[in-house]
């Protein structure tokens, strides 16, 4: 099945970087003032979801469900839900980390609701990968600068990372102390990653 590529409106300023990500079969939807990214991404959206509180309610006839202004959900995450309700099992998110921390911090946890489903999902912005790492191992090749582990909730356990600068072996990790920042890849090699309990926000750097 395609892959659903959300759109939100944080700013993106290398747009042939995050294009670099993007299928000829992706379905793509739009969230409010996620549309200024329309030009720059050079792409149509197949659904339009917002509040249209921080943009004009497009004229089209692309498909398009208005929220109200006063809900529980964000526009992205509403958009997320829409895409789980249409089947689809693989999610790439962009445009949705930037200025306003609240929301990017909102957005970046929407990674574990997925995850919880059995989903695949990965953020993208300007300079980095972001995705959720559990007992499943996730790779980083040398291609990246850094990478770092971030707990974003509950305790991690039994957490390894092979091929590393900084190696680990049934470690712990708590969102109270947080010591896996600014790892590196060495000698051409890739490194692996995985949590035995618990999970883990992975960030790769370029």
């Amino acid at each position: 099945m395609a892959r659903c590529v959300i759109v939100g409106g944080a700013k993106i300023g290398n747009y042939p970087f995050v294009k670099g990500y993007l299928k000829d079969d992706d379905f793509f939807i739009f969230c409010d003032c996620g549309l200024n990214h329309t030009e720059g991404l050079e792409i149509t959206p197949d659904l339009i979801v917002g509040d249209f509180d921080s943009s004009p309610l497009p004229e089209t006839k692309i498909e398009t469900i208005v929220l109200p202004c006063e809900k529980d959900d964000t526009d992205t995450v509403f958009a997320i839900k829409e895409g789980i309700k249409r089947g689809f099992n693989d999610f790439l998110l962009i445009g949705v980390v930037g200025d306003r921390l609240d929301h990017s911090l909102v957005n970046v946890y929407a990674l574990l609701m997925l995850q919880k489903e059995g989903l695949n999902a990965k953020i993208i912005d300007d300079f980095s990968e972001m995705e959720i790492v559990g007992k499943e191992t996730k790779y980083v090749s040398p291609d990246y600068s850094y990478f770092s582990l971030v707990n974003i909730g509950g305790t991690a356990k039994k957490v390894t990372i092979k091929n590393a600068k900084y190696t680990l072996e049934n470690a712990k990790i708590t969102p109270e102390y947080q010591y896996a920042t600014s790892n590196e890849c060495i000698d051409g090699k890739v490194a692996e990653i995985s949590v035995g309990k618990g999970c883990l926000l992975l960030i790769k750097v370029r």
